[in-house]
């Protein structure tokens, strides 16, 4: 099969519309050597690769705190063509340089390649690792030089920051391409889109069909509503619909995980009346729920995790809260709850747990004095606290 192909920004790269995201086939998020990787689980990593050739995505996609997931993938390549392959890794930004080098060198050495086409500084999610990749003398700067050697094609950065964040990356003119989050229930990146695509750079979308809504395992409602196409389908073509979206990664655990992806590309062609048709469906379903006022307005005037008190997430909670009351996404909504407190700064802030304990009800009042709601903000938040309260999530990286 061949897939279409995008121009990946100023890289110049003809990117496929779908790229293999390295971070769900490996056998463990824990560093293991290579001989505790059985037979049979190393196969699974291969069996994927060879799917993946098949169907014409040959841009992989991994990041050297993906557990085993380079060494398995360096395993592979020993004996496949990569004459064709655009490999892309991801290395977290240091502020001693030494270190940032050190981690690169390990991932030449597991992945066992002479050239990294598209290297991505990993979780620009501050202003401070931000400075630290793109002071004088920096992570950039490093990578420069390993650059000059073509050792490194073209220089990125990966973020699950602010929107302000994103866009000084990208107006910073460091950086080649971007990797960032970007899909029907989350469009808050669209002007940082627009960004890249005023400066040249590549859009890689991260974990659409898991961080879309766990699309892989949707809700019922949802389901109908995006009928006649699945979840995945539907927001594989939302996003492909913005042509400054080069590339989607699919993230793979098992070999019919490319199939509902596939599926959307056979559809590309009439994208925009699919798009239309069940965006209407999702977006009436939501009104009619929350109500127009609350709909137009929830956002506005809310303070930031870290000016209210017990840092709680105010945007985020409510956000869930409208995913959970329009289209019944439970399980992707007590996954992200759970995490808001253990994600560190890859999903900062808390979640309601301090309500009615460390937080009273009237700190939370004073925070939101310009809010249109207040009361309903706390009746939403507190809802989410009984609902999923009791059990605490983690990130599978610690990167």
């Amino acid at each position: 099969m061949v897939l279409p192909y995008r121009r990946f920004g100023r890289t110049n790269i003809h990117m496929p519309v779908l790229s293999l995201g390295g971070m769900r086939f490996q056998k463990s998020w824990k560093q293991l050597e290579i001989n505790n990787i059985s037979k049979e689980e190393q196969n699974k990593v291969i069996k994927i690769l060879d799917l993946a050739d098949l169907y014409g995505l040959n841009h992989i996609e991994t990041a050297r705190h993906y557990g085993t997931s380079e060494m398995q993938l360096g395993s592979a390549f020993k004996n496949m063509d990569m004459s064709s392959k655009i490999i892309q890794t991801k290395i977290p930004p240091n502020k001693d340089i030494n270190k940032f080098q050190d981690e690169l060198k390990i991932s030449f050495q597991t992945l066992g390649i002479k050239k990294i086409d598209l290297l991505a500084i990993h979780g620009i999610n501050t202003f401070e690792l931000l400075q630290q990749a793109i002071r004088d003398g920096g992570c950039v700067d490093a990578l420069r030089k390993w650059q000059k050697d073509n050792l490194i094609g073209h220089i990125g950065f990966s973020t699950h920051g602010s929107l302000s964040l994103i866009q000084k990356a990208i107006s910073s003119n460091k950086f080649d391409f971007v990797n960032l989050h970007w899909y029907f229930i989350n469009q808050t990146n669209i002007k940082a889109i627009k960004l890249a695509e005023k400066f040249d750079l590549g859009v890689f979308i991260i974990s659409p069909t898991d961080k879309g809504g766990h699309l892989h395992t949707p809700s019922e409602k949802i389901y109908k509503l995006c009928k006649p196409l699945h979840p995945i389908v539907f927001n594989d073509l939302f996003c492909l619909s913005n042509n400054s979206v080069h590339t989607l990664s699919v993230g793979v655990a098992k070999e019919s995980d490319f199939d509902y992806h596939l599926e959307a590309i056979s559809l590309l062609h009439k994208s925009n009346d699919l798009v239309a048709s069940v965006e209407n469906k999702l977006n009436k379903e939501l009104i009619k729920v929350i109500g127009v006022d609350w709909y137009q307005n929830w956002d506005k005037n809310l303070p930031t995790w870290k000016n209210t008190p017990g840092e709680i997430n105010l945007p985020v909670l409510l956000w869930l809260s409208n995913l959970l009351e329009a289209w019944d996404l439970e399980n992707f909504t007590k996954a992200r709850y759970q995490l808001l407190g253990n994600g560190g700064h890859w999903f900062p802030g808390n979640n309601a747990n301090s309500l009615d304990v460390s937080v009273t009800e009237n700190d939370l009042y004073k925070s939101l004095n310009n809010h249109i709601n207040p009361k309903k903000v706390i009746k939403k938040i507190r809802y989410l606290k009984r609902k999923f309260g009791k059990e605490e999530q983690t990130r599978l990286s610690i990167t």
